[in-house]
């Protein structure tokens, strides 16, 4: 469960991908997170203009419309949403997406496929470190 009583207990997850995006609901769901769900990213988008800052965002990067860099600079220029962990999630493996991402600011990059108890561990570690 999410222990961290300060965060909405809120997870933005931004997936066009259905079968992982049922799979990152289930792992977040038995975590403790409410999920909202963007299946591309003129969506997510919409929620991040919208939505009240999440305990945590996690984005892919190839998404259809916007791409998650995009999401990721849109995400950072908001002044109430800059402490927000991000997650990117992608099957881009290559040094140079990785060191993109991080350079604009995401928390931390995992590499498609993802073993579940990894994610779990480093959702964890994003969240504990925003206290």
């Amino acid at each position: 469960m999410n222990q961290n009583p300060s965060t909405s207990g809120v997870a933005l997850v931004v997936e066009d991908d259905d079968q992982i995006a049922y799979l990152l609901r289930f792992i977040l769901e038995r975590e403790g997170y409410r999920v909202e769900l963007a299946a591309d990213g003129r969506a997510a988008q919409v929620l991040i203009g919208s939505m009240q800052p999440p305990a945590l965002a996690m984005l892919d990067v190839m998404l259809p419309h916007v791409d998650g860099y995009q999401l990721l600079g849109m995400i950072r220029a908001l002044k109430t949403w800059q402490a927000v962990p991000v997650l990117m999630l992608t099957a881009k493996s290559q040094e140079k997406d990785i060191v993109r991402a991080l350079d604009a600011g995401a928390s931390d990059y995992l590499v498609k496929p993802f073993k579940p108890d990894e994610l779990r561990a480093r959702i964890k570690r994003m969240v504990r470190g925003r206290k």
